[in-house]
Protein backbone atom coordinates (compact mmCIF):
# COMPACT_ATOMS: atom_id res chain seq x y z
CA UNK A 1 0.00 0.00 0.00
CA UNK A 2 1.27 3.78 -1.06
CA UNK A 3 1.83 5.47 2.26
CA UNK A 4 3.52 8.43 0.61
CA UNK A 5 2.37 11.74 1.76
CA UNK A 6 2.60 14.19 -1.10
CA UNK A 7 3.24 17.86 -1.01
CA UNK A 8 2.01 21.21 -3.26
CA UNK A 9 4.25 23.68 -3.48
CA UNK A 10 4.26 26.79 -5.56
CA UNK A 11 6.73 29.22 -5.49
CA UNK A 12 6.47 32.60 -7.54
CA UNK A 13 8.82 35.61 -7.62
CA UNK A 14 6.24 38.62 -7.02
CA UNK A 15 7.58 42.53 -7.70
CA UNK A 16 7.06 43.67 -4.29
CA UNK A 17 9.11 44.00 -1.55
CA UNK A 18 8.86 41.25 1.77
CA UNK A 19 7.30 43.69 3.97
CA UNK A 20 4.08 44.11 1.35
CA UNK A 21 3.81 40.61 0.85
CA UNK A 22 4.28 39.69 4.51
CA UNK A 23 1.22 42.36 5.50
CA UNK A 24 -1.61 40.71 2.40
CA UNK A 25 -0.20 37.23 3.79
CA UNK A 26 -0.86 38.58 7.82
CA UNK A 27 -3.99 41.35 7.42
CA UNK A 28 -7.19 39.48 8.01
CA UNK A 29 -9.09 42.30 5.31
CA UNK A 30 -6.13 41.81 2.80
CA UNK A 31 -6.04 37.68 2.97
CA UNK A 32 -9.87 37.86 2.89
CA UNK A 33 -9.04 39.99 -0.97
CA UNK A 34 -6.56 37.11 -2.11
CA UNK A 35 -7.60 33.83 -0.02
CA UNK A 36 -10.66 33.65 2.10
CA UNK A 37 -12.53 35.05 4.94
CA UNK A 38 -11.11 34.53 7.82
CA UNK A 39 -10.30 35.84 11.27
CA UNK A 40 -6.31 35.00 11.48
CA UNK A 41 -3.78 36.65 13.78
CA UNK A 42 0.03 36.45 13.17
CA UNK A 43 0.58 34.76 16.56
CA UNK A 44 1.46 31.57 17.35
CA UNK A 45 -1.21 29.60 18.59
CA UNK A 46 -4.34 31.23 17.72
CA UNK A 47 -6.86 29.38 16.36
CA UNK A 48 -8.55 30.52 13.28
CA UNK A 49 -10.67 29.85 10.15
CA UNK A 50 -10.61 30.54 6.58
CA UNK A 51 -14.27 30.32 5.10
CA UNK A 52 -14.74 29.72 1.50
CA UNK A 53 -18.34 29.47 -0.67
CA UNK A 54 -17.36 25.80 -0.74
CA UNK A 55 -16.95 25.39 3.00
CA UNK A 56 -14.22 26.23 5.38
CA UNK A 57 -10.96 24.97 6.74
CA UNK A 58 -9.83 25.18 10.37
CA UNK A 59 -6.35 26.35 11.07
CA UNK A 60 -3.68 27.07 14.06
CA UNK A 61 -0.43 29.26 13.66
CA UNK A 62 2.42 27.16 13.90
CA UNK A 63 5.29 29.80 13.07
CA UNK A 64 5.53 32.97 12.82
CA UNK A 65 8.50 34.97 11.44
CA UNK A 66 7.83 38.25 10.45
CA UNK A 67 9.11 39.26 6.77
CA UNK A 68 10.26 35.92 6.47
CA UNK A 69 7.84 32.66 7.29
CA UNK A 70 4.34 31.97 8.27
CA UNK A 71 3.15 28.44 9.47
CA UNK A 72 -0.20 27.24 10.34
CA UNK A 73 -2.28 24.01 9.80
CA UNK A 74 -4.53 23.53 7.20
CA UNK A 75 -7.74 20.82 8.14
CA UNK A 76 -10.96 20.34 6.02
CA UNK A 77 -12.62 17.62 8.77
CA UNK A 78 -14.49 15.17 6.58
CA UNK A 79 -16.42 12.22 6.96
CA UNK A 80 -15.53 10.89 3.74
CA UNK A 81 -11.11 10.23 4.20
CA UNK A 82 -10.45 11.30 0.68
CA UNK A 83 -11.63 14.82 2.08
CA UNK A 84 -10.88 14.77 5.72
CA UNK A 85 -7.78 16.49 4.97
CA UNK A 86 -5.14 17.46 8.12
CA UNK A 87 -1.82 19.87 6.34
CA UNK A 88 0.01 22.55 7.41
CA UNK A 89 0.55 25.76 4.73
CA UNK A 90 4.53 27.41 5.01
CA UNK A 91 4.74 30.24 3.27
CA UNK A 92 8.31 31.03 3.10
CA UNK A 93 9.57 35.05 1.89
CA UNK A 94 13.06 35.21 0.26
CA UNK A 95 13.97 38.63 -0.96
CA UNK A 96 15.39 39.13 -4.69
CA UNK A 97 16.94 41.64 -6.62
CA UNK A 98 13.55 42.72 -8.19
CA UNK A 99 11.08 42.07 -5.06
CA UNK A 100 10.47 38.75 -3.48
CA UNK A 101 10.33 34.62 -4.22
CA UNK A 102 7.00 33.27 -2.53
CA UNK A 103 7.19 29.80 -1.92
CA UNK A 104 4.13 28.28 -0.52
CA UNK A 105 4.21 24.42 0.54
CA UNK A 106 1.05 22.20 1.85
CA UNK A 107 1.87 19.30 2.68
CA UNK A 108 0.20 16.55 4.22
CA UNK A 109 -1.89 14.93 1.29
CA UNK A 110 -2.78 11.14 2.03
CA UNK A 111 -2.51 8.61 -1.37
CA UNK A 112 -6.21 8.68 -1.65
CA UNK A 113 -6.49 12.52 -1.37
CA UNK A 114 -5.85 12.65 -5.36
CA UNK A 115 -8.74 15.50 -6.08
CA UNK A 116 -7.71 17.13 -3.00
CA UNK A 117 -4.56 17.55 -4.06
CA UNK A 118 -5.33 18.14 -7.47
CA UNK A 119 -7.60 21.02 -6.38
CA UNK A 120 -4.66 22.40 -3.95
CA UNK A 121 -2.34 22.47 -6.91
CA UNK A 122 -4.76 24.82 -9.27
CA UNK A 123 -5.99 26.57 -6.29
CA UNK A 124 -2.44 27.86 -4.85
CA UNK A 125 -1.45 28.98 -8.90
CA UNK A 126 -5.26 30.49 -8.38
CA UNK A 127 -4.60 32.20 -5.00
CA UNK A 128 -1.19 33.47 -6.02
CA UNK A 129 -2.78 35.50 -9.01
CA UNK A 130 -5.47 36.91 -7.03
CA UNK A 131 -2.37 37.83 -4.34
CA UNK A 132 -0.22 39.71 -6.83
CA UNK A 133 -3.43 41.27 -8.08
CA UNK A 134 -4.64 42.64 -4.56
CA UNK A 135 -0.78 44.06 -4.25
CA UNK A 136 -0.98 45.64 -7.47
CA UNK A 137 -4.09 47.49 -6.33
CA UNK A 138 -2.76 48.15 -3.10
CA UNK A 139 0.58 49.85 -4.74
CA UNK A 140 -2.53 52.05 -7.55
CA UNK A 141 -4.37 52.55 -3.96
CA UNK A 142 -1.21 54.27 -2.65
CA UNK A 143 -0.91 52.02 0.19
CA UNK A 144 -4.26 53.06 1.72
CA UNK A 145 -5.34 49.83 2.29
Amino acid sequence: MNTEIRSVVVEREIAHPPEKLWRALTQPHLIAAWLMRNDFAPVVGHRFTLSGDWGSVECDVIAVEPGKTLTYTWNHPHADPAFDLRSVVSFTLTPTGSGTLLRMEQTGFRPEQKQAFGGARHGWEQNFTNLERVLAELKQEGERK
